[in-house]
C-alpha cells in the first residue's frame, strides 16, 4: 500500500492556511485538475464535512470520483481524512499545519490502494506518481492562494 509524504513552506500565518484549507469547496477555483467539489454535510461547529470530488487525470482521459470525510482538530492543527466511498479501494490521510517563524509548513500523508485486475507494477508505478503529484499540487495550490493578496 502506497503511501505519499509532501510538505510545503508558506509565507503565511497558520490561521491563513488552515483557514483556505477548510474551504474546500473554492478548491475548483484554484485547482486545475478538480472538475467539481460539492459540500454533501458539514457539521454545525464546521470540524466535519461529507463532500463528494471529481478529479481529472488529463494524461489518460480518465476522471476520478470519490466520496471524502474530513474531520478538522484545531487543537492538534490537523484534519484527518478518509474516503467513504470511491474510484480506489482506499485512501485516507492527514493534513498537518505547523507554525514556524516564517509562517507554516503544511504537511499531507497519504495512504491509498488501487486495487484492478491486472493491473501490474508498472502502471501501479504510474498511479502512484500521479498520487504524489495531485498531494503535491494541492499543497503548492494552498500556498499559493495563502501568500496572495
Amino acid at each position: 500500500m502506497p503511501v505519499i509524504e509532501s510538505r510545503v513552506e508558506v509565507s503565511a500565518p497558520i490561521e491563513r492556511v488552515m483557514d483556505i484549507a477548510r474551504r474546500v469547496e473554492k478548491f475548483p477555483e484554484f485547482m486545475p485538475d478538480l472538475k467539481s467539489l460539492v459540500v454533501l454535510e458539514r457539521s454545525e461547529d464546521g470540524l466535519r464535512t461529507v463532500t463528494e470530488w471529481v478529479g481529472m487525470v488529463r494524461e489518460f482521459k480518465m476522471t476520478v470520483r470519490w466520496t471524502e470525510e474530513d474531520i478538522w482538530d484545531p487543537g492538534e492543527r490537523t484534519c484527518r481524512f478518509r474516503m467513504v466511498k470511491g474510484d480506489l479501494t482506499k485512501y485516507e490521510g492527514t493534513w498537518t499545519f505547523e507554525e514556524t517563524a516564517s509562517g507554516t509548513v503544511f504537511s499531507s500523508v497519504i495512504d491509498f490502494e488501487y486495487n484492478v485486475p491486472l493491473v501490474g507494477p508498472l502502471i501501479l508505478n504510474i498511479i502512484t506518481a500521479k498520487m504524489r503529484q495531485n498531494a503535491d499540487n494541492i499543497l503548492k495550490a494552498i500556498k499559493e492562494k495563502a501568500e496572495g493578496s
